[in-house]
């Protein structure tokens, strides 16, 4: 094939690629303009009008890899590493803890598919730091791969562990908690359905930050909406890859999505936080109203103008995420206070 040919072949295609990739953005940009002008101002960037779903294969290996990155663990914070009948978790403890102290079973987010606990090594640590206690940090398996059961049997495992080995590792098991961001705000909260039906831990609190916690909304109207960060399609996605099977029908297995559970009666006190821009802002009122009417002690906060896991990637540097972190710094301490 003729050299020169190849290069204005190649070269024109590539114009316009380059061209045709211009104008899609553009048109997304366009379509997002209105859910942007409803973040608050220190949140807004014209980054988030990038389209990243995941939905499939090659888009879940390319994210998984850019997320692939561990964050820095905070100063004053040792972090060791356990296997638990052969689930690995990570362990945060500050340098000057107190035993016995109060215990958070963290589950790291990432739509059940993606993520890591050393992605959490800033968040994790700054927990740990900031309330005074032991982080525990699960490597659940991720679906698609690992379909539910997997990823709460996981997180079961090493709860079941940390209650067991509670003297072992100075904590505290009147003050026992568990919590996650997203997927593992998911996760979390249907682990704190599983242990109060089996009867063998008592849970102190759920800290459940804008958790993932209803199939049905990849399909509602939601799911059609324009997002930032996490879309309707990496929803759907992530939903389905977890279930193994289609997601939003008529039901799904017990402890699969937490907000499908009928009878919240007797569950672990709660507080859930969410921006009112977020995919899951209506799941997650809706189940804290429902704690709340069953008699469980659920605080919400609602962050005006955040979008889905603003916090992580700004951590304090918005006066909007100091403010939600703070709150969620405060709703902990009181979760997992020593009883007077």
């Amino acid at each position: 094939m003729n050299l020169r040919r190849t290069l204005l072949t190649t070269g024109g295609v590539g114009a316009a690629a380059v061209t045709l990739a211009g104008v899609a953005l553009a048109r997304h940009a366009r379509r997002h303009r209105p859910l942007l002008d409803q973040l608050a101002p220190d949140l807004r960037s014209p980054s988030l009008a990038v389209p990243l779903s995941v939905t499939g294969p090659v888009s879940l290996r390319l994210v998984r890899r850019l997320l692939s990155s561990a964050s820095t663990v905070g100063e004053g914070v040792e972090v060791s590493e356990e296997r638990v009948e052969g689930v690995r978790a990570l362990v945060y403890r500050p340098e000057d803890l107190a035993t016995p102290a109060a215990a958070l079973l963290w589950l790291h987010g990432g739509g059940y598919v993606m993520g890591s606990p050393e992605a959490d090594h800033q968040h994790s640590s700054w927990l740990a730091r900031e309330l005074g206690i032991v982080i525990v940090s699960v490597d659940y398996r991720l679906a698609p791969e690992h379909p539910f059961p997997a990823g709460l049997d996981d997180a079961a495992v090493v709860l079941t562990w940390m209650h067991e080995r509670a003297e072992a590792l100075g904590i505290d098991p009147d003050r026992l908690a568990v919590g996650g961001a997203s997927a593992g705000g998911g996760l979390a909260a249907a682990l704190a359905q599983r242990a109060h039906d089996e009867g063998q831990i008592p849970l102190a609190f759920q800290l459940l930050v804008y958790p993932m916690l209803d199939d049905r909304t990849p399909f509602g109207p939601l799911g059609r909406h324009p997002w930032p960060v996490w879309t309707g399609a990496s929803n759907r996605f992530g939903w389905t890859s977890y279930l193994g099977r289609a997601a939003g029908g008529e039901d799904a297995p017990a402890y699969a999505a937490a907000a499908r559970r009928t009878d919240l009666t007797g569950l672990a006190p709660a507080w859930i936080g969410v921006g009112d821009v977020d995919q899951f802002h209506d799941e997650a009122v809706a189940y804290a109203a429902r704690l709340g009417s069953a008699g469980v002690d659920c605080g919400l906060l609602v962050e005006p103008g955040m979008f889905h896991g603003a916090d992580a990637g700004l951590t304090d540097s918005t006066a909007t995420t100091r403010r939600f972190r703070d709150r969620l710094l405060a709703a902990a301490r009181t979760g997992l206070a020593a009883p007077a």
